[in-house]
C-alpha cells in the first residue's frame, strides 16, 4: 500500500454487507485498495453483523465534526451525498479537515430549475410518469410549484454552500457535467463551474467479455414493481413484439418478476413463452454471465441517474438500446462509441425500431464486443475510476 488515505463516504446507513461494495462508494473504496492505496467506506450507524470489516460504523455527529475527519489522517474523502443541503455540514466538516474532497453527484443533472429550464420541466415531467392522468398531473404540479418555489429560495442556495466546499464537484456523464457547469456558474460564478468534472459510477471488474460467440439475445433488468421509472408496461409491447417478428431473438427479463409480467407471460404463444424468459432475482455471477452471452442490453426506463446496469452490460461487451431523453443523461454518452442506439421520440414504435437497429447492427458486423468492452472497461472499472480520482489531486496510482 502507498502513504495515500482516501475514504468514501456514504451519509445514510445502508447495509454494509457484501452487495454495498458492488457499486457506489463501497466499490469506489475497493477501487482505490486496487491501485494500491489504503481505503475504507464510512456510514452511519450502528454496526450490524453482516458489516464486512472494509466498512467504519461511526455516529452521524461524527460526520459533521472536522476533528473527527482530520484524526484519520486522509489525503481524500469522496462523498456520495448527492449535493444534498440537510449532508451541508459533513461536506464542510471535510473541507475544514484540510482534506481533499471530491463530492459525488448521482444524477443526470437537472437538479434545480437553473440548471436549464426547459429540460427540468420535461423532466419533471418524466419523473411524473409521462401521462395524462389525474395521478400524473397532479404529481406534475406538486413537483414544478415546489421547485419553483422551495427549490430556488431554499433548496438551491444551501446546496451552493455544499458545492462550495468541494474541491471537486464529479458528475456521472458529460450531459450531467454540463448542467451542473450551468448551476455552478449561477452558484458561484467561473471559479466554482470549472470543480465540475466527469466522474462515472465504478463497475466491478467481473464484468468483463472474455470473447465467447454473442447469442441473439435482449437482455433487461430492473425492479419491475417500480412501473412509473421500469416501465414494465412499454417493455411488454416491445419484447411481444420483438418475439412475434424475429423468430430466432430470445429475451431475458432479470428481476423480480409483476403479477402483471407473470400473466402476461402466461399468455404469449407457446414459441414466443419459451423464448421469454422471467429470469427472477438474479445474482452477481449469474447477471455476469448472461451479460457475457447476450448482444444489447435494454433498458425501457423513463429515467435513470446513470443506468449502473448498462454500464456493466458495456463493459460485458453489450451495445445498448434505451429511449432518447433528458431524463436518461448518461445514454447519450453510452451509445457514443459504436455501442448502442437511442430510440428517439420515446414512443413504443421507436423502442422497437431501435432494437432491431441494433440487432442489424451486429448482423451487418458493424458491432464489436471486444472493442465495446476495452473501451468501456478503460472507463468504468473501479480500478480506473479511482485512479482517475486520485489523478484530480495531483496524485498518480502507486501500482
Amino acid at each position: 500500500m502507498s502513504e495515500e488515505r482516501w475514504f468514501t463516504c456514504t451519509p445514510v446507513e445502508f447495509g454494509g454487507a457484501e452487495d454495498f461494495f458492488s457499486r457506489d462508494s463501497g466499490l469506489m473504496s475497493r477501487g482505490f485498495k486496487a491501485i494500491g492505496v489504503e481505503s475504507m467506506a464510512v456510514m452511519p450507524g450502528m454496526r450490524k453483523p453482516e458489516d464486512l470489516d472494509e466498512l467504519i460504523r461511526t455516529d452521524f455527529a461524527n460526520l459533521e465534526s472536522s476533528d473527527w475527519w482530520r484524526s484519520h489522517r486522509l489525503d481524500g474523502v469522496v462523498l456520495y451525498a448527492w449535493g444534498r443541503p440537510k449532508f451541508r455540514k459533513i461536506a464542510a466538516a471535510i473541507h475544514e479537515a484540510g482534506i481533499f474532497l471530491v463530492l459525488n453527484q448521482d444524477n443526470g443533472g437537472l437538479v434545480s430549475p437553473l440548471a436549464g429550464f426547459a429540460p427540468w420541466m420535461r423532466e419533471q415531467w418524466n419523473l411524473s410518469g409521462k401521462k395524462f392522468s389525474v395521478r400524473a398531473l397532479i404529481r406534475f404540479a406538486k413537483l414544478t410549484s415546489r421547485g419553483l418555489s422551495l427549490g430556488l429560495f431554499y433548496t438551491d442556495p444551501l446546496r451552493a454552500i455544499h458545492l462550495k466546499q468541494g474541491d471537486k464537484i464529479g458528475c456521472v456523464s458529460p450531459v450531467a457535467a454540463d448542467c451542473y457547469r450551468r448551476l455552478c456558474k449561477i452558484y458561484g460564478g467561473k471559479k466554482l463551474a470549472e470543480k465540475v468534472t466527469v466522474i462515472p459510477h465504478a463497475v466491478e471488474p467481473i464484468f468483463n467479455y472474455d470473447g465467447r460467440s454473442k447469442k441473439r439475445q435482449i437482455l433487461t433488468v430492473g425492479r419491475w414493481d417500480d412501473t412509473v421509472q421500469k416501465r414494465p408496461g412499454l417493455l411488454m409491447q416491445v419484447a411481444e413484439r420483438l418475439l412475434y417478428t424475429d423468430p430466432k431473438i430470445r429475451v431475458i427479463i432479470a428481476g423480480n418478476p409483476t403479477s402483471e409480467l407473470e400473466q402476461w407471460h402466461s399468455t404469449l404463444p407457446p414459441d414466443q413463452a419459451e423464448r421469454l424468459n422471467l429470469r427472477g432475482f438474479t445474482n452477481r455471477q449469474d447477471l455476469v454471465e448472461l451479460m457475457a452471452e447476450s448482444t444489447v442490453f435494454y433498458s425501457p426506463s423513463a429515467y435513470e441517474s446513470f443506468g449502473i446496469a448498462a454500464a456493466e452490460a458495456l463493459c460485458s461487451g453489450c451495445s445498448v438500446v434505451a429511449g432518447q431523453s433528458v431524463s436518461m443523461a448518461a445514454f447519450d454518452w453510452f451509445v457514443g462509441e459504436n455501442s448502442g442506439t437511442l430510440a428517439s421520440p420515446d414512443t413504443v414504435e421507436n423502442h422497437i425500431s431501435a432494437l432491431q437497429s441494433e440487432l442489424s447492427a451486429w448482423d451487418a458486423g458493424t458491432r464489436d464486443a471486444a472493442a465495446i468492452s476495452n473501451i468501456w472497461r478503460q472507463r468504468l472499472h473501479a480500478a480506473q475510476i479511482a485512479a482517475q480520482v486520485l489523478a484530480l489531486s495531483g496524485k498518480s496510482a502507486p501500482n
